[in-house]
């Protein structure tokens, strides 16, 4: 009985570097629907008597959208510059795939760097930063009261938020900024891509200003690494962690029991 014959691995196309306009292009394409659906469409849509759980909402849905936006548009970038979806192909254009040495060896060791890099990570949650509106901040909101009655036993809401952080850490801004972006930035900003990537990240987050001093921290916890060893699972895995500790927390509390 013949066997079947495998089906050959598509080529992968040569990664093409980005102009520095072209860079902000990607930037500006993610950053701005966020920043317009946070300070413009929500307000819109909120009543000037709306309920701290009428923000949230609106604002939850609203950035549930600006993430899977930026999900579809890192697809659409990869089939415009590799003519593919394949997933060989999609590993190979956005990085995922095991970290390498600096003489290119995959190592299973260079995993172990997410030990320290996810303390340098839940590290910046106790440092001092500006003030922010706290009905505009899912962890103050499921804090409150008014947020632990809205989730309890809330499951559609549960399902919402997984949604969101898996666009959030792996499915959009990660794999956007360090899978997408990274990878094509040395052209334009040389040895530096890394930092200009980390600032670039920062200064997404238009839609939640008072994050971006912290955001900042993250150039040497998600692109440092994932730039050094040629890795977007890097930036991902680390990212996710916070994803991770809000999902356990939302899901005690829609349990009842956090």
């Amino acid at each position: 009985m013949s066997q079947p014959v495998p089906l050959p691995r598509p080529a992968t196309l040569p990664i093409r570097q980005h102009t520095r306009l072209g860079v902000l292009a990607v930037w500006a394409a993610a950053a701005l629907p966020m920043a317009a659906l946070a300070w413009l469409v929500a307000p819109a849509i909120v009543a000037p008597s709306a309920t701290d759980t009428d923000w949230f909402q609106t604002l939850a849905l609203g950035m549930t959208v600006g993430l899977v936006w930026q999900g579809i548009l890192v697809a659409g970038l990869v089939y415009a510059e590799q003519r593919s979806l394949h997933w060989a192909v999609v590993t190979d254009a956005l990085w995922l795939h095991a970290p390498t040495t600096s003489d290119g060896r995959r190592s299973k060791r260079l995993w172990w760097l997410l030990v320290p890099l996810g303390l340098g990570f839940a590290a910046e949650a106790a440092l001092p930063g500006p003030p922010f509106p706290a009905a505009r901040d899912l962890g103050t909101f499921l804090g409150s009261d008014t947020g632990r009655a809205f989730w309890e036993g809330n499951w559609p809401w549960f399902g919402i938020l997984v949604v969101m952080v898996v666009f959030n850490t792996v499915l959009g801004e990660e794999l956007l900024f360090r899978g997408w972006l990274l990878p094509r930035m040395q052209g334009a900003f040389g040895r530096a891509d890394w930092v200009v990537n980390g600032v670039l990240f920062a200064t997404y987050h238009l839609h939640m200003p008072w994050a971006i001093p912290w955001a900042l921290l993250d150039t040497f916890w998600l692109s440092w690494p994932s730039r050094r060893f040629r890795s977007a699972w890097f930036g991902i895995a680390v990212h996710s962690m916070q994803s991770v500790f809000v999902l356990v927390l939302a899901l005690l509390v829609v349990l009842g029991v956090g």
